[in-house]
């Protein structure tokens, strides 16, 4: 037989009965969609998650105070322990090589009210330098400077979210608002970068950090020390450094718990793609369970098939057809309703991941390999499930397959 002889009868064979081999290829329509969609979600979830937290800065180094305390007991929240000074930034500032730029936070949460409004904002006290560790832009005004954080000025630069929900659509710039009780003076907006709940780093107000030390805390500590590495190689030295030497300073013997903590942005991202990674295979698996339903649906409609068609076997191989031609032929018919299944599967998988994309609900991310995966797999089961069916069919005797009823 030739190939086009073989493809016609394939054709033939299939549009037969249409309704059945619409029905075989809905399992594999079904799994290759899910699939895509599945991988897509994961993919999107990793991409966001990774952008989010770069968006927080670049080659950062986060020092916080308070640690892990060892097994059996409670973990003190980082950042609430007061263990990490002015004295400490300014040290890590003058003595740690292949820092670009360096910022002293001083973090609370509390209500922000202005003129018959008010908003339950995030206050970081600062300086300058936060709108280069952090990517933190200024749209609307300025932000304030060094010498306004020596003097310890009362000016804030408030993020879009938060003038919005005070000001609404009127000029913020120059407006006043009370943190604490304290009147202070709005000289910026800084530019949307997005987020939600306590992470929305739109819903913020940034002041000086002294003043948030004599009017928010009462104290000279720091709730986090925020370093930029000149290049993403440094950070590891600069992380290694900076443990080093806050160690010495703080008089911490070899093999006791620090009190203060290191995160290097790289070592957050590496977990994050690991987690979303897994989950992503996860749904992935979960998916490809309907594949193996799908190709187990197509070797029961094969074999079938091969039942009902004992007596064409019989003839075609009575007038000469070769045990390799009984063969190829049912096998071709395996994998074109996989083919088939695995084209339409692709264009669903890929429609679902544009839908939930367009929605909004979480952003998603077809890959050229999880499509070609896709077809791989497809036409995999095609084979693996069609060969029995096609072995069995080129098995026949002749005689037999004439004499069946």
């Amino acid at each position: 037989m030739t190939t086009t002889d073989i493809l016609h009868e394939t054709y033939g064979a299939l549009t037969a009965n249409k309704v059945r081999s619409g029905l075989t290829m809905l399992g594999i329509i079904i799994g290759i969609s899910s699939v895509i969609a599945m991988t897509a979600i994961g993919n999107g979830a990793k991409q966001s998650i990774t952008s989010s937290i770069q968006s927080i800065g670049s080659n950062l180094v986060m020092v916080t105070p308070g640690a892990q305390r060892s097994f059996g007991g409670p973990q003190q929240a980082r950042g609430s322990a007061q263990t990490l000074t002015v004295e400490d930034g300014q040290a890590i500032q003058s003595s740690v090589s292949n820092i670009s730029a360096i910022a002293f936070n001083v973090s609370s949460r509390g209500q922000i009210v202005a003129k018959g409004t008010n908003s339950n904002s995030s206050i970081t006290g600062t300086t300058p330098s936060y709108q280069q560790v952090r990517n933190v832009t200024v749209e609307d005004g300025n932000f304030f400077t060094d010498a306004q954080v020596s003097s310890s000025s009362k000016v804030a630069v408030i993020g879009p979210t938060t003038a919005s929900d005070l000001f609404g659509t009127d000029e913020a710039v120059g407006q006043s608002v009370r943190i604490t009780g304290n009147e202070f003076k709005i000289i910026g907006v800084t530019k949307s970068k997005g987020g939600t709940g306590f992470s929305n780093s739109d819903d913020a107000v940034y002041i000086p950090y002294t003043t948030a030390q004599h009017y928010l805390t009462g104290n000279q500590y720091l709730s986090e020390v925020d370093i930029s590495a000149s290049s993403a190689d440094t950070t590891t030295q600069v992380q290694a450094d900076v443990t080093a030497l806050l160690t010495s300073r703080h008089n911490i013997a070899e093999g006791a718990t620090a009190d203060f903590s290191i995160l290097n942005q790289s070592d957050i991202i590496a977990t994050a793609s690991s987690v979303t990674g897994t989950f992503t295979v996860l749904l992935a698996a979960v998916a490809g369970i309907s594949l193996l339903v799908g190709g187990i649906g197509i070797m029961n409609m094969m074999l079938t098939t091969v039942t009902e068609r004992t007596r064409e076997i019989g003839l075609r191989k009575a007038i000469g057809a070769k045990k390799s031609d009984i063969n190829t032929q049912f096998l071709m018919e395996s994998i074109a309703l996989t083919f088939t299944g695995g084209v339409i599967g692709v264009i669903l998988g890929w429609l679902i991941a544009f839908i939930v994309n367009k929605s909004g609900v979480i952003a998603t991310s077809v890959t050229l390999s999880s499509v070609l995966l896709a077809f791989g797999v497809s036409a995999l089961i095609g084979i693996v499930f069609g060969y029995y069916p096609a072995r069995r069919a080129s098995s026949l005797n002749p005689i037999d397959a004439l004499r069946f009823e």
